[in-house]
């Protein structure tokens, strides 16, 4: 009884280590490390445009952009400000929605690309030019909304067809050692 199990420690000792350590083989991007905040879906185009006096946020959603305008010094919002803003060359009626906060209507949705952006603020006896860029990119993270990409199937069919050749080459020795321990060979 020792004989059958000497050789079959080793055998199960590699086949366990071996399913181990394909379990905890990480794929790109997988460090195991402290897992990253989760998006919350895809980010809105935005632009920013900072004076001395001012700072401006543009928030392009559809057809609708929405401006955040603040005081540069204490980030306070700027009231009774009149804003005008021009985009791609258009200028755009801007609409006052509470303090510090604005809206345009756009007649289309923004095609891909960089598109410059001027706005006046004139706030009290302070006028200002700011001054931006727009960078509309086209939706790019949909391949990654689809899980597993072929790179993750083809590891864990790798390292299952490598267990299973371990388990073929392991089966095969044993049976090989068997045969002339018990005198056999035919």
């Amino acid at each position: 009884m020792t004989k059958f199990l000497t050789w079959r420690k080793p055998f199960f000792l590699a086949v366990i280590l071996t399913t181990v350590a394909l379990c905890g083989w990480a794929g790109d991007g997988h460090d195991h490390g402290e897992a990253p905040a989760a998006a919350g879906g895809p980010t809105k185009p935005r632009f920013t445009a900072t004076t001395e006096a001012f700072e401006l946020v543009g928030v392009v959603n559809g057809k609708y952009i929405t401006l955040y305008l603040d005081h540069a010094a204490d980030n306070s919002p700027v009231k009774d400000a009149k804003l005008e803003l021009e985009l791609g060359g258009t200028k755009l009626s801007v609409q006052p929605h509470g303090e510090g906060e604005f809206e345009a209507t756009l007649a289309a949705e923004l095609q891909p690309g960089e598109i410059s952006v001027t706005a006046t603020v004139v706030a009290g006896a302070v006028t200002d030019l700011l001054a931006g860029d727009l960078d509309v990119h086209a939706d790019t993270h949909a391949d990654a909304a689809h899980g597993a990409t072929w790179k993750t199937y083809s590891a864990w069919a790798l390292g299952g067809l490598l267990t299973l050749a371990l388990l073929a080459f392991a089966v095969r020795r044993l049976g090989a050692q068997r045969n002339t321990r018990l005198g056999g060979a035919a």
